[in-house]
This record gives structure tokens, sequence and C-alpha cells, in this order.
């Protein structure tokens, strides 16, 4: 289907209670108790004088043409939709006098002047973007990526918005698949705690107030394991691997009280989710007591009868008895529901309860009181604001990797002579990213003018070099939503020779290289994750020149970078960083900052060796890294990635040691802590983000080989040390058994600790 561009809020009746979360994150959040759907006197009085022709029209999201197309499809005849109360949201338009006029629509030309609730995608930022999901996943700053929702929801609400359809939060594997650009990355516990982290920035602590939003975590369930990477495909998965690997930031969001819920467009059991029964009766609202709205993604119901389950009529008959409440675009409810409640197949009690969750979600908004409280801001005072370009510019450079740093070349001193190269140099369009619907375009600093606003005239050169791709029908591919890659009217020999001329009398080299930002994101499935051919070869080109080359890397995805990681002096990684990329990129390359991102994803060797991830589960026959026979291993690459989990180098350098816990064995009323001495040894100051691994050694069921269960990310000066602690506790050894039963089982464990996945100490204790 087309861009998840889930709409519609969900609203659990919002008693905010302050509960601690898990506290080797020393991060708190809220957690939502569920209620019935209560309306207030005045709602329950509308409701009651509602016809079912008006409660279905409740369960219709539409979608404006003015709009940044994401799908196929776009709604239709809308006014008169709205003026018969055939319309219960909209998503897709911008800008408050135009939300205005059309709240006024609804409420001054239909029946009963129900006001509609507005949503969009605001993904990473509103017109301030900032770096793509994944990117600000690399921060491991729980407070920064809540500030950036936070500043995202004070944008969009301030130009009339109230709903936005994120956080997304499944957990990805497979670098192939596009939409891996927009998550948190492959591990579940760094998954939840960013799932809480931006529900609480963009709900805050009062959806009353008029800067706050509906948030909508999406898209459940496991959407993030399609086959062969290709979106919309097929997800086949047991309900144990569910639970334990990719429901967990799912359940994070709801425990945090996020007011809405989006479907997914794959099979669960074979069912489509959309009308799979066993995730929104018996997972969401049985076993989580989730009582908000819950919204399909953008015309999964109609997709549906592709999935060869029935026609409309019947797909949304299974949609809405499976307790989805809202129909995004598709008008499957709207055209086939009053037919199967006469059938008998639906009962009005069902659409009762999907319309009271919608009427909900608009009260707790506040609608009910005023319906146009988000059209009385000043957007002008908001939108790209100095203050949120600071945090732009900030969080851009929090979220960079080094990946590799040879012989120091990185920071560049300012004296240093540049070759500054690339497609990507002097490319505004593709700074943002993908998913940066309301994103301006215009806005974004180039890496170039980054070099231009803080380096000295004469320090360096620029030339393109190359294109991202040769490739014309990549291109036009790439380019549906406008031109991100444009091949140049020179010949790629003409290019690299304008660049081999500037490098041959620069110091150094920087390549500025990578993907378009449409390369990645939803429908941007790539079976070749490396750089492009033409990429490749202007690199090997300016290899001959014997000069270091720093390679600065656009990408919304892991990318397979062995040559690279071979061949060239440093490589930083800084993904799509929005609005103040250029300025953020140069702030690290000169050492302004000191990168300090670690990876939430694994860098694969090849293609051929996906999945690989941090926490896979042992072997009969372990790999033992000889290349072996009869061992679980490739004969012609390694089993282990490029890049690790967790892996990214600083400008500084530490030093883990004198690891201690403070008993041998655990038991269920009393916790064990575990520390570790951090030591900078370098000569300026740094980040670190220390991350803690635990492995359950014998089990009832096969255990992955380690878990991430704690991180801290800490600030230490040039040769300070610092002691950090992690507190074990029985509730974080628990997991789903074979029976689907949540607890922990007494035996051996191993605790681990370090820079990264692969370089860690470990200690050994019991549970009891």
């Amino acid at each position: 289907m087309k861009l998840t561009f889930t709409f519609y809020l969900a609203l659990v009746f919002l008693v905010f209670c302050g509960c601690k979360s898990n506290k080797n994150n020393k991060y708190d959040t809220f957690t939502i108790a569920p209620k019935s759907i209560l309306l207030s006197p005045k709602v329950e009085s509308i409701f009651k004088s509602m016809t079912l022709d008006e409660k279905i029209g409740q369960l219709n999201l539409v979608r404006s043409g003015a709009s940044v197309k994401t799908g196929e499809i776009v709604s239709s005849n809308i006014r008169e939709k709205i003026a018969s109360g055939s319309v219960g949201g909209m998503f897709g338009t911008q800008g408050v006098e135009l939300l205005r006029q059309t709240q006024e629509m609804a409420v001054n030309s239909s029946r009963l002047g129900i006001p509609l609730i507005f949503g969009l995608d605001v993904i990473h930022g509103y017109k301030t973007t900032f770096p793509i999901p994944l990117a600000l996943s690399c921060t491991w700053d729980m407070k920064l990526i809540e500030q950036v929702a936070r500043n995202s929801a004070n944008e969009a609400t301030s130009d009339g918005l109230m709903w936005t359809f994120s956080p997304m939060v499944d957990i990805a594997r497979d670098p192939r698949w596009g939409r891996i650009a927009e998550g948190g990355g492959e591990d579940p516990f760094l998954g939840s705690a960013i799932a809480r982290a931006m529900v609480n920035g963009y709900q805050g602590s009062n959806l009353s107030n008029d800067n706050t939003m509906i948030a909508c975590v999406k898209h459940f369930a496991n959407y993030g394991a399609s086959e062969g990477g290709r979106d919309y495909a097929t997800v086949d998965m047991s309900k144990l691997r569910a639970l334990n690997e990719y429901f967990p930031p799912y359940k994070a969001a709801i425990d945090a009280g996020v007011g809405s819920v989006m479907t997914s467009f794959n099979v669960l059991d074979y069912v489509p989710a959309s009308a799979n029964t066993y995730l929104y009766n018996d997972i969401l609202r049985d076993q989580w007591k989730f009582n908000g709205l819950v919204v399909t993604d953008y015309t999964a119901i109609n997709e549906m009868v592709n999935h060869g389950i029935g026609d409309l009529k019947e797909v949304s008959k299974r949609a809405i008895n499976a307790n989805v409440d809202m129909d995004m675009v598709g008008e499957g409810f709207l055209n086939t529901l009053k037919k199967s409640v006469d059938e008998g197949t639906v009962t009005i009690e069902q659409i009762d309860k999907a319309c009271r969750r919608i009427l909900k979600a608009k009260e707790m908004l506040g609608l009910f009181d005023d319906p146009y409280k988000y059209f009385n801001n000043n957007p002008k005072k908001e939108l790209l604001s100095p203050k949120n370009r600071q945090l732009a510019r900030a969080s851009v450079a929090a979220s960079m990797v080094l990946l590799k740093n040879d012989k120091s070349v990185l920071p560049l001193s300012k004296s240093t002579k540049i070759a500054l190269v690339g497609p990507l140099a002097d490319s505004r369009r593709n700074m943002i990213g993908c998913w940066s619907v309301a994103g301006d375009h215009d806005a974004p600093i180039t890496v170039l003018e980054g070099f231009e606003n803080q380096l000295s005239k004469g320090s360096f050169t620029y030339a393109k070099g190359c294109n991202i791709t040769d490739n014309g029908k990549l291109a036009e591919r790439i380019n549906a939503f406008g031109k991100e890659v444009n091949i140049d009217s020179r010949t790629p020999k003409e290019m690299i020779a304008e660049a081999m001329e500037n490098g041959a009398n620069a110091d150094v080299i920087v390549a500025v290289m990578g993907e378009a930002a449409d390369m990645t994101g939803e429908a941007s499935s790539m079976a070749h994750i490396g750089l492009q051919p033409s990429q490749i070869k202007l690199l090997k080109a300016l290899k001959t020149l014997n000069k270091p080359i720093v390679l600065v890397l656009f990408n919304g995805r892991p990318m397979t970078l062995v040559w690279e990681a071979e061949n060239l002096d440093a490589i930083l990684d800084v993904w799509f960083g929005g609005t103040e990329s250029g300025n953020a990129v140069v702030d690290v390359l000169i050492g302004n900052v000191n990168p300090s991102g670690k990876l939430t994803t694994s860098f694969p060797v090849s293609v051929g060796q996906i999945p690989v991830y941090h926490s896979m589960l042992n072997t009969g026959r372990p790999n033992d890294k000889s290349q072996k026979k009869f061992k679980s291993n490739y004969l012609d690459i390694p089993n282990e990635p490029l890049f690790p989990f967790g892996f990214g180098l600083s400008y500084t350098t530490f030093r883990y040691s004198d690891m201690q816990l403070s008993r041998p064995t655990l038991s269920s009323n009393q916790d064990l802590i575990v520390s570790v001495l951090v030591t900078n040894t370098g000569n300026q100051k740094g980040k670190e983000v220390v991350q803690m691994y635990i492995r359950d050694v014998i089990a009832s069921i096969s255990r992955p080989m380690k878990e991430l269960k704690g991180f801290q990310k800490i600030e230490i000066e040039a040769k300070e040390s610092k002691r950090i602690e992690f507190i074990i506790d029985e509730p974080l050894l628990k997991f789903y058994n074979s029976k689907l039963e949540y607890k922990s089982e007494v035996g051996k464990f191993e605790v681990m600790i370090g820079t990264n996945s692969v370089d860690v100490q470990t200690l050994k204790f019991k549970l009891k």
C-alpha cells in the first residue's frame, strides 16, 4: 500500500501517572490507566443523537489532494462528505487558514457540527527538519529525542495540526527495507526507550494544551520483518519471537500513553494485520488494555482484497470486528458497513465502540469546547525559528557515527587545504531525507555552504565529481517526489577529471557521497545497498592520488562498505540530518563537536549476510571464525558484521576496566549492581555510550547470545575516570517462554559491559 500516512488518533482516557522506566535507562516515562470509553455529558448527548450513517462517517479518514502524494488514491468529494457528516478526520493538509476553513465547514455545514481531527506524518520535524529517526536513534540520548519530538509538536500545532503518525517503532534487521530509515534500529530494548521518549515529546503531560498532539505508534505489527526487505511484503514469524523481539517497543508506547495505533500492511499468521483479531482483540485490547483509537494504514482495508480474504464488504467487516476503528482513505467502512449491519455480520455495538473512541480523542484534544483552538497560534514565531534551527544543528551532530579514523585524519585543521567533492556536497534537496512531508526544501544548509560558513576562502575547492547514479531509469524511479538525482550534462570522465585536479592540489579530500533522500523510506527497498557504481568509480580514481580521503556518508540504511572501509582513511556517517545538515557536518569535521553517535543497526559485509544483528541465537555448531566446514559460517565472508551494533568512534579514546558485581547471586527481592570504570584516555572531552548486555546461559528455550539491557550516555573530561553502575533486577531477566508465559528462570547468566556489542567485558552471576 501507499505510505503509512498513519492517521487517526486513539486516545485513552489520559490519566497520566508518573511511572519509572527501567533504571538502566535513567529515564522517566508515563503510564496511562485504561478506562472505559466515557464521554462527557455534552459529547454523550451528541453521540446519542447520531444516526448510524453519521457514526460510520466518523470512522472515515480522508486525505486532501493538497498533500504530498504517498499513495495512488486521493479522497474525492471531500466537501460534500464533510457536510453530510461522512468524514471524521483529514490528513495531508497544511496551514492554519486552510485547516480553519475546513473545520468551519464541518462545524457549520454538518447536522451535528462534530469537529474534524487533522493529522500529518510529522516524522522527524515539521518545517524545521531533524535527523531521520534512524539517525536520531544513534544519539542514544532519550532526553534529546524527547526534545526533538516536543519541538516538532510545537511547530506542527502552531500550524493547526493535532495528530502525528509517529513514532514508527518497527524493529528492522534488513537494511534492504527502505523504511528502516524511519525507525529506531534492530534492538527492542533501545527501541522501547525511544518509543517512550517520542510519545512523551509529542503528547506532553496534558493533551488539552494547544501545543501537544496525539501520537500514533506504528505499524502494529512486525512490519519491519518483511520478506526480502520488500515493502508491503509478507511477514512470517512465530508468536514467541514477536513477543520477545518485535512487540516490546509497541508495548512501551502503549504504556507511555500513546493516543493511537496504526495497523501494518503485512500479514501475521497468514491473516492481514488490519483484520487480525489476535493483534487488536487479544493483544492490544485484552492484554495491553489499550482503549484508544486504531487507524489503518493508507488504504490497508482495501488492500486486503489482494491478500485474498474477501471482497471489500468482507474485509471491511473483518476489520471492524477485529477492533479497528478508523479507515484511512479507502472508504470501505463508509460504503459497506451499513449493509453489513443490515445483514447481521456487524453489530451496531461494534460501530458504537469505534465511534466513541474517535469522539473521545477529539474530546481529549478539547475540540468540542473549541473546534478552532489549534488555529489561534502564530506559526511565524515558531516555524524555522533560530532556536529550532539551533536544536536541529545540535541533534544532527549528535547523531553522526564515526566509523573509521585512521591516523586521526579527523578532525581537520582549518589550515588544511581541502578538496570537497561528491554529488551530495551541494545538493540541498537531499539534506532533509525521506519522510519530510512538510519540510521546507529550500531551508537546508548544504555541506558546501557549511564549508563557506566556517572556513576561509581559498582553504577549499569544490567539484561535483560524479552523479549519485548514472542510471537514468533508476534516477527516474527515485525522483517520484521531486528531482533528487540530477544527472549532469557533463560526461562522467569530465566530472572525475575536475575532481582529480582539485584533489591533486589539496592536502585532504572530503568526498560527500551516499544515497539520495528517497532511495530510503517507504516504497524504497533496494537489493544493492552499497554506493552506486558512479561514486565508487570516483573514489577509486581519487585513491590513486595518495591523499587522505574522508568519506562523508549520507544514507538512510546500513550500507555495504567493505572496499571503503579497507581503502579510505576516515568514514563519517552523517545519515540525513535535516535543515542544519551542512553546518553540523562541518562542526564535526573540524572538531567543534566531538562525534559520539553509536550504531543502532549492524552494517553487513554483504547483502548475502542479511539478517545480521547482535542478539542472534546460538547454534548447535557455533561459528569459531575458522570458516571451516560443518560450522555455522560462510566459506567466503565472515559471520560478523562489518560494523557491529553499538559501534562508534570518537576523537578521544575510552578504556573500560575494573568491572565488578556487587554479589554473585540475584534474588527476586534483592537487586544486583554491576559497575565498570570508564576512563577518557585521550586529550579532549568526549561522550561515550556505555552499554550493558546480558545472556541467559541456560533456559527452557534457546536464548540470544546477548541482549541489550541497559545503557548510559556519559560525558568525561580528558584523563578523567567515572565508575558507571547498572542495576540488574529479576524483572529485567524475564522473557516469554514456549508457553507464552512472561517470567524469569533461575540459573546462570552472563553480564557484559562495553563500548559496543562486540568489545565487552564479561562477568557471571546466578538468579536463584
